[in-house]
């Protein structure tokens, strides 16, 4: 049995710790700091901007380096600075025109360090901002500052991203991959790029041989992520692929304090560590 000091927590947020109300329940919140106060090391891996993951922690014990941008950002929030970047190709600016172009009726939006850029804008989008509460920099993709994007995200209805999804696929789009990270938004990441080479990163630069990193995730963006943990964690409400590679399904859903359940089996012993 390894001491809570060994043990590395890594969870998704929205899906995962945020329910649909985006507000995490003051039940988790003490069971993260639960978790922490006991030597544990907690931090998000998630496909949000900094912006937009910047207004929870204050509230989310943050003690380790997170994982942003589905992968292509690793940011420690102590020195308040990326420690490992990686962009898209400078050639993404004219993927993402011909898909616009293709596609008129899809929302679409850009990540940097500083800039949510929104080159497309319709209803699904507008929700994303207003979720994500940041405040983006409307501009046309012609116009947009083509380099250190660590991701480009689409939105729309789900029948209309689904269709998106079969687009893509009959494309030949070099140097980027696609991703599905919700039933509303598909995203280009940089080439073998994931919440998973995240995890190994992290793995190599932040922990110990003894070390146990625990990942906690509900949708398709978290599969590379759950298969580079030692131990693989999702709440009840994770789709059925999410479930097939995890270790764990908790009880309780993110609307039901599945990060409470989760932290309660690490700090009971009742996960082999």
């Amino acid at each position: 049995m390894k001491a809570i000091f060994d043990v590395v927590l890594l969870m998704d947020m929205d899906g995962t710790i945020l329910p649909p109300s985006k507000i995490p329940s003051p039940q988790d919140l003490a069971s993260i700091k639960r978790f922490t106060a006991a030597g544990g090391r907690f931090s998000v891996a998630t496909g949000r901007a900094l912006q937009s993951v910047a207004q929870y922690f204050d509230e989310i014990e943050v003690n380790f380096p997170a994982i942003m941008c589905n992968g292509a950002l690793v940011y420690d929030i102590n020195e308040k600075c990326g420690k490992m970047n990686v962009y898209l190709p400078t050639s993404t600016k004219d993927i993402i025109a011909k898909i616009l172009k293709d596609n008129p009726n899809i929302g679409c939006e850009i990540l940097t360090i500083d800039h949510v850029y929104v080159p497309q804008l319709n209803e699904a989008e507008s929700t994303h901002i207003s979720i994500a509460k940041v405040t983006p920099d409307y501009i046309p993709i012609e116009d947009t500052p083509p380099d250190k994007w660590y991701k480009a995200l689409f939105a729309d209805k789900q029948e209309r991203t689904d269709k998106l999804v079969e687009y893509v696929a009959q494309q030949n789009f070099e140097g980027v991959d696609f991703v599905r990270s919700s039933k509303h938004y598909y995203e280009i990441l940089p080439k073998n790029i994931s919440k998973g080479s995240c995890v190994d990163f992290i793995r190599k630069h932040y922990c110990k041989e003894s070390d146990v990193i625990i990942c906690a995730g509900d949708y398709h963006n978290d599969i590379e992520m759950l298969k580079a943990a030692d131990i693989a964690v999702c709440p009840a409400n994770a789709v059925d692929a999410v479930k097939e590679v995890c270790d764990i399904v908790l009880e309780s859903s993110c609307e039901q304090n599945a990060v409470t359940e989760l932290v309660d089996m690490i700090l009971g012993g009742r996960i082999n560590l």
